[in-house]
């Protein structure tokens, strides 16, 4: 009798490269003092691995393809299902949050795409127009959303788009954390912080990434009998049904599709390269229901944050263990020029908005949505942690206050970026105007709200980087 080993064979070198890249993190200073994620570590630790022993042993990289595609709908599922944590937030601060991520959005949508195109029209004629979008999907959205929607484009004549985004992905977590790390120092040395914000670093369990003996933290609260069924099955059990859900609507989708003809059906075929979307509407219909069935206080938000973290985490390496070398070579010319010219825009971006918008903890929210516009939440809150160990400040509760807004408002910007590929296969220009006008719609709206929440701080001072 036979039994399919291959995603419990990938797990356990994933693992195993958690596992070394903790030690490493624990042991070695160049990985401290840059607090380098242990998952970004691992996946660079997968990479030659999976590029040039794993095909030795019959292994090849469709099985982290496959978990990157799945995990990232399960980290936004367990995030959607979370509830609202008691303590007011202030409205306006939650606003602002949700439009200063929504600018780089826009930033990165409006000038990845202006690059992709500009690279088509002179020294790349046949590179995909919609490759500098990756700046976005990679960046902002995370190697998981650039990976399914590079995926949907391979079908399109796109050859390792998939790749290409991993790619962007892991190029914005290095932007993320060594970008983050001297954006803290810069902060100390020109005063946007106090220098004692920046002691927490030296505690060893920021440096390391382990806690010693005698401290031990709560994860999470038990909400049913371990003997009838375990906390976390419990948990893990609304995220799995959730997902068997969006499933079965995008199947139900694809059905109804399938009577549009072929048109129909290669619009039912995108939608699956961003089936995290429908994961997530799904999720937060589910957790409408189970509110209003009343048995919300079963679910715990510390083990929906551990499955969450754990799919991040899994993604993350899987993600960079499975970039081909080979694509990269290939693309290596406009990878680092979009890349490059993305993260220093975002950097200089996000710090001159931010310390324009936020009227409190201003920095601590600026290095929280840097980290999150360069990597993802998690690097973001790590970021954080460097100068709010506790995070005391308001500005991680606000953020996630504004996800849920940012994205609702992100859906039809994420939904435009499949057009490329029917102006690629139609020749039709006509599909890259209407990309441009969207996103140009987009960059208005940021404005006008940005005037409006800035007030008289808007565009004062122009030639500083930062207001304060």
């Amino acid at each position: 009798m036979t039994f399919d080993w291959s995603i419990f064979i990938d797990l356990g070198i994933l693992s195993a490269a958690l596992l070394l890249a903790t030690l490493v993190r624990a042991r070695v200073p160049f990985f401290q003092k840059y607090l380098i994620p242990n998952a970004l570590t691992a996946g660079f630790i997968a990479l030659p691995f999976y590029n040039f022993i794993a095909p030795g042993l019959g292994l090849d990289i469709s099985g982290l393809r496959n978990l990157v595609y799945h995990l990232l709908s399960i980290s936004f599922i367990a995030m959607t299902l979370r509830k609202s944590e008691n303590g007011g937030a202030k409205g306006k601060m939650v606003l602002s949050t949700s439009l200063s991520i929504l600018s780089q959005y826009s930033v990165q949508c409006l000038l990845g795409f202006g690059l992709g195109i500009l690279l088509m029209l002179t020294m790349l004629p046949k590179i995909f127009p919609g490759f500098g979008l990756f700046l976005t999907m990679g960046f902002s959205l995370g190697p998981g959303q650039a990976f399914a929607m590079g995926t949907g484009w391979e079908k399109y004549g796109f050859d390792g788009a998939g790749t290409v985004g991993l790619t962007f992905g892991a190029i914005g977590f290095i932007w993320a954390c060594f970008g983050g790390m001297t954006i803290l120092n810069l902060a100390v040395r020109r005063g946007w912080i106090k220098k004692g914000e920046l002691s927490s670093i030296e505690r060893d369990d920021v440096r390391t990434g382990i806690y010693d003996p005698d401290r031990h933290m709560v994860g999470s609260e038990v909400k049913t009998e371990p003997e009838a069924i375990d906390p976390l099955t419990f948990n893990v059990a609304f995220v799995f049904v959730a997902y068997l859900l969006s499933f079965l609507f995008l199947k139900l989708i694809t059905w109804l599709l399938s009577f549009a003809g072929n048109a129909g059906n290669e619009f039912a075929w995108n939608l699956w390269g961003i089936s995290f979307i429908f994961a997530a509407l799904t999720a937060s219909v589910m957790k409408k229901i189970i509110s209003l069935a009343g048995i919300d206080y079963l679910t715990d938000n510390g083990s929906l944050n551990r499955i969450s973290g754990l799919s991040v985490d899994l993604m993350v390496a899987a993600s960079i263990g499975a970039i081909s070398l080979v694509v990269v070579r290939q693309y290596w010319m406009p990878i680092l020029l979009v890349s490059t010219i993305g993260g220093i825009v975002t950097t200089v971006l996000t710090l001159w908005i931010s310390s324009r918008l936020f009227d409190d903890h201003v920095f601590h929210r600026t290095i929280l949505i840097y980290g999150t516009a360069t990597g993802t939440l998690p690097t973001g809150l790590a970021l954080l942690r460097v100068i709010d160990p506790d995070f005391e400040t308001p500005a991680s509760r606000d953020y996630m206050y504004s996800v849920g807004i940012t994205f609702l408002l992100a859906i039809p910007m994420i939904l435009t970026m499949n057009l490329v590929s029917y102006g690629f296969t139609t020749g039709d220009s006509l599909y890259y105007w209407i990309i441009f006008a969207v996103y140009s719609g987009y960059m208005i709206f940021v404005l006008v709200a940005y005037r409006i929440l800035s007030g008289k701080r808007a565009f004062s001072k122009p030639h500083k980087i930062w207001y304060r």
